[in-house]
């Protein structure tokens, strides 16, 4: 006879109850470790994206991401030339607060869906701009709907999670930018969708003036200031150059820097979203430890309503291991229960997650083990109490 089972099937209600509770918290733990995962993957988006083996910079910096830098646009013709590298392309990056403005065959009055049925015309969009050069490295990865952009200007390769389709208009800057083809699963480190225009165009609008700027600019005699400027050059090696020695000979022009593919993960993982690594991973571990304490709070109460019964067994001479055992099984049960509810929910619902939720079956298998580890520490209260019960309390 299982004790344990037993003792489970007579109080079920309360058994389940309890699993339902216990599953909640531990489901918001696996889902902040999903989040953890999913902000590292964020980050490495982009720059996996481009497939850049070399990140030139501005001299002094850590590249576009973590700080500002703008080097010349000429630069790619000079970086094109060293030894090693087989393509180089320019890049600029920004953030944009962008409008959807309908289809390209809607009328831009009103509040109507898209194609998509998920935004309304004039909604505002968090995007994140990249402008590179068409045919050179820096463009966007495999499309997944609808086409890569041509040599025309003003045209557009933006991210599903923006919520627009093929054809939708984008308002950027007083600039209305067609989307002619859709990436999947391509965001920023903040989570914003990615959106690829030719590089003129980004440079028209990282430096385009409103009309009294404009005007302000003549009278204080700046207009016509160069607009070549590129916030990094990537550059592809060929298999066999080294990627350090390269870096190198591009670092002794002076004015320039140079990050290899590896540095520049490490600058976006240990820099960009440092911070917010460590607050996920503080939370998951306080919502670990809580549950923790909330097992062995638990273990502790199931074992103080059973004292007559584990009396009984100590009169009629059970071993201490037997009593043990039914402490233990009840916790490991709880526990198991309460984790796979936990999974189910969380593997069911991260895609509803406004940030991307990455869980795999190692992670799984992790917050498994510190959970068995977590209700074997936390059964130990209930056995300490098991262990003391006096057998007289039998026959009170």
């Amino acid at each position: 006879m299982n004790l344990a089972l037993r003792d489970i099937r007579h109080k079920l209600g309360r058994f389940l109850l309890t699993c339902a509770g216990l599953g909640l918290l531990r489901g918001v733990a696996l889902a902040m470790v999903g989040i953890y995962r999913g902000v590292v993957d964020e980050a490495l988006s982009l720059a996996r994206a481009l497939q850049a083996d070399l990140w030139v910079v501005e001299g002094g910096t850590r590249g576009p991401f973590a700080e500002a830098s703008r080097i010349g646009g000429d630069t790619r013709e000079a970086v094109a030339r060293v030894a090693g590298v087989t393509a180089a392309g320019s890049v600029t990056f920004q953030n944009v607060e962008a409008r959807a403005a309908g289809t390209a065959t809607a009328s831009s009055a009103g509040a109507v869906l898209n194609e998509a049925g998920r935004q309304r015309v004039g909604a505002l969009l968090r995007i994140q701009v990249v402008g590179h050069e068409p045919d050179r490295p820096g463009g966007p990865p495999a499309i997944a709907e609808g086409r890569g952009i041509s040599r025309g200007r003003l045209e557009m390769v933006l991210d599903r999670s923006a919520g627009q389709p093929v054809g939708a208009m984008v308002e950027m800057g007083g600039l209305r930018f067609r989307v002619v083809g859709l990436t999947a699963r391509a965001v920023s480190s903040g989570g914003d969708p990615l959106g690829w225009i030719m590089l003129r165009d980004a440079q028209d609008l990282q430096f385009r003036l409103n009309a009294p700027a404009a005007r302000r600019a003549v009278a204080g005699g700046t207009a016509g200031s160069p607009q070549d400027t590129v916030n990094a050059v990537i550059a592809r090696l060929s298999p066999h150059a080294d990627a350090d020695a390269v870096a190198l000979a591009v670092r002794r022009w002076k004015h320039l820097g140079a990050m290899t593919a590896a540095a520049q993960e490490e600058v976006l993982t240990r820099s960009v979203v440092e911070r917010a690594r460590r607050q996920l991973g503080m939370f998951t571990g306080v919502l670990l430890l809580v549950s923790g304490v909330i097992v062995a709070l638990i273990v502790y109460m199931l074992t103080m309503d059973k004292l007559r019964e584990i009396a009984t067994l100590k009169l009629i001479g059970a071993p201490d291991r037997t009593i043990i055992a039914l402490v233990l099984q009840q916790a490991l049960l709880l526990g198991g229960a309460s984790f796979a509810l936990a999974t189910v929910l969380i593997l069911s619902a991260k895609d509803v997650f406004p940030r991307r939720v990455l869980l795999g079956p190692e992670d799984v298998a992790a917050v498994a083990g510190v959970v068995l580890v977590i209700c074997l520490l936390a059964s130990v209260l209930g056995v300490r109490a098991a262990l003391r019960i006096d057998p007289a309390k039998a026959l009170g």
